[in-house]
C-alpha cells in the first residue's frame, strides 16, 4: 500500500494550527466575553444537549476550556468563533459535575496576542427535563398554512424529526396539540380544513373524531386531558383576526362568544362545562389541576355590538370537579386581573398543583403579537401572585411545565420581535425562575437565519411516532361523530 507522505504531513500541519492553545504569556481582561446564544450564569438540566456558541469577540484563533471540579476538562479550539461542543465530552462531564458547576474561559488570539476573558459559570442541576420538547413550527405571519409542522426535538442532543406535517394531508392546518401531563399514551391534535378534526392518538392507535355536534355553535379548541385520560375539557369559540398594517401591531385575534366543554372519551360524549348558565361571560383556555379535582379557565364579559377589543380583560376563575359524576361546582376568582387593568391567558399549571403560571397582557385573549405580554405565577393555595423573572422587552407566551416541576419552556419573542423562539429555565423548589436560555442547536447561528416560529412548545417524557401512511389514511376517513349528551 503506498502512502501519501505529503498528505499526512499536511494533516499534521492543520491539525496543529486547529487545535492552537494560549500561551503563558496571557492579557487578562476585566470583562466576560460576548458570546450568542448567552449562555452565561443559567442553571442547566443534567442531561441537556451541548450549549453550543458563538465568540463574538474580535479575533483570529479562539480557545475555549469547560471545566467542572471533577473529570477532565473539555477543550475546543475554533478559527472562527464558533464553538461546538463534542457530545460525548458533554454528556461525561455533566455526569461527573451533576449538581455541581461549570466554568467556561475564553481565550482570544488577536493581531499575536492572546487574551484572556473573565469566566462565566453554568449550575448543573441534578433535576433532569423531560427526554422531548413537542412544537408547531410555522412562519409567523398566520395568513397562510401552507407549510406547519408538528416537531418532536430529542434534549438530550440536536435530533429532531416531524410528528406530522401538513404536506402529508394536502396542506391541512395542523394546530392546538396537546399531552396528558407529559405522557405520549394520551395524546392529540386539530386539524382544519378537508380533513378536518380532531385526532386522538391513544396506544398508538390514531382515530379522528368529529368533536362538534349540531348542539353546538362553534367548534372544539383548546384542549387539555384530564388527569384521569376520560376526558378532555375544550373551549367552543367564535374567533375573528384583524390584520393591522401599524409597525407594532400586524395582528388581532379576538373572541366574539366562547364556552367550555367537556368530552367523555370513554362514552363519545360532548357535555356543557355549566358554569354560566346565563351566558354573561366569554370562558376559555380550559386547564386541569393534576389531581383532577378543579377546572381552571379565563372568563371575560360577553362582548355586545359596538364593542372595542382593547376594553376585553379576562379573569382567571377555576371550578370544582367530580370525575365520577361529571359535576361541575361554582365558579372562583382566582386572580381579578380586569382590577388592574389587564387581561389573563394560557393558564400552565404546575404538577404539584401549587403554582399557576400564566400569560398577562393588557387585553384580549391571544397575546402572541402583544409585546408587553409577560409571565406570571399564582400561588394556588394563597393565592398571591409575581412576576416571574424570565421576561424580557417582548412577547412571553406558550408556556408548559416539565413533569417534574423544576423546568418551564416558553416562547418568547425577544430575539427579533417577530418569531416566538423556545427558551427553558430553571424553577427552584421555592417557586423561583433562574435567568432562561434558549432550546440549544448544533449550529449556534442556528436562531439567526430560521425564519419559522416555535408555537405551543410542550414537554414530554416519551417518544410519538406516527406512519405518514397511516395518517393520511386515518385523515382520508369520515370522523367519528361525537354525541351530544345533557348535563
Amino acid at each position: 500500500m503506498k502512502v501519501n507522505v505529503v498528505s499526512i504531513v499536511l494533516g499534521i500541519f492543520l491539525f496543529s494550527a486547529c487545535a492552537e492553545k494560549p500561551s503563558a504569556d496571557k492579557n487578562m481582561l476585566n470583562q466576560v466575553p460576548e458570546i450568542e446564544p448567552d449562555y452565561t450564569e443559567i442553571t442547566i438540566p443534567v442531561n441537556i444537549a451541548p450549549l453550543n456558541f458563538d465568540v463574538k469577540e474580535k479575533g483570529e484563533v479562539f480557545f475555549v476550556e469547560i471545566k467542572g471540579e471533577n473529570g477532565s476538562p473539555v477543550e475546543i479550539t475554533s478559527n472562527n468563533g464558533t464553538i461546538q461542543i463534542p457530545e460525548k465530552s458533554w454528556k461525561k462531564l455533566l455526569k461527573e459535575n451533576n449538581n455541581g458547576t461549570l466554568n467556561y474561559t475564553v481565550f482570544v488570539k488577536n493581531e499575536g496576542k492572546w487574551n484572556q476573558y473573565t469566566s462565566f459559570s453554568n449550575k448543573v442541576s441534578d433535576k433532569p427535563v423531560d427526554h422531548y420538547l413537542y412544537y408547531r413550527l410555522l412562519f409567523p405571519g398566520y395568513e397562510s398554512w401552507t407549510e406547519i409542522s408538528i416537531m418532536q426535538r430529542d434534549l438530550e442532543s440536536f435530533s429532531e424529526k416531524p410528528v406530522i406535517q401538513n404536506n402529508v394531508v394536502d396542506q391541512n392546518c395542523v394546530n392546538c396539540h396537546a399531552f396528558n401531563q407529559q405522557n405520549t399514551d394520551d395524546f392529540m391534535f386539530h386539524m382544519r380544513g378537508s380533513m378536518g378534526g380532531t385526532y386522538f392518538v391513544t396506544n398508538g392507535e390514531l382515530e379522528k373524531v368529529n368533536i362538534k355536534t349540531e348542539e353546538m355553535k362553534n367548534g372544539a379548541v383548546y384542549p387539555r386531558w384530564h388527569p384521569s385520560g376520560k376526558y378532555v375539557a375544550f373551549s367552543s369559540n367564535k374567533v375573528v383576526q384583524q390584520f393591522h398594517s401599524m409597525k407594532n401591531k400586524k395582528i388581532e385575534v379576538s373572541d366574539l362568544e366562547s364556552s367550555l366543554i367537556l368530552y367523555d372519551r370513554e362514552k363519545n360524549e360532548v357535555m356543557d362545562i355549566p358554569v354560566d348558565k346565563e351566558h354573561r361571560f366569554m370562558d376559555t383556555y380550559p386547564e386541569w389541576s393534576p389531581d383532577g379535582k378543579f377546572l381552571y379557565f379565563c372568563r371575560a364579559a360577553q362582548i355586545s355590538e359596538g364593542y372595542n377589543y382593547e376594553d376585553t380583560k379576562y379573569n382567571l376563575c377555576r371550578v370544582s370537579f367530580d370525575p365520577v359524576s361529571r359535576k361541575f361546582g361554582e365558579s372562583e376568582l382566582i386572580f381579578d386581573a380586569e382590577a388592574i387593568g389587564k387581561s389573563v391567558s394560557f393558564p400552565r399549571i404546575s404538577p404539584d398543583g401549587k403554582s399557576l403560571v400564566f400569560t398577562l397582557h393588557d387585553y384580549g385573549c391571544f397575546p402572541i403579537w402583544h409585546k408587553e405580554a409577560d409571565l406570571y405565577a399564582v400561588n394556588t393555595e394563597t393565592l398571591e401572585t409575581e412576576k416571574l423573572d424570565v421576561n424580557s422587552d417582548f412577547t412571553e407566551s406558550y408556556h408548559s411545565w416539565s413533569s417534574n416541576g423544576r423546568w418551564l419552556v416558553f416562547s418568547s419573542k425577544r430575539l427579533d420581535g417577530l418569531s416566538a423562539r423556545p427558551f427553558i429555565a430553571y424553577i427552584d423548589e421555592n417557586g423561583k425562575a433562574g435567568k432562561p436560555f434558549i432550546l440549544p442547536q448544533e449550529d449556534p447561528e442556528f436562531y439567526n437565519e430560521f425564519l419559522k416560529t416555535f408555537n405551543i412548545p410542550e414537554f414530554s417524557q416519551r417518544e410519538v411516532s406516527l406512519d405518514p401512511g397511516e395518517i393520511r389514511k386515518v385523515a382520508a376517513e369520515p370522523a367519528i361523530q361525537a354525541k351530544w349528551a345533557a348535563n
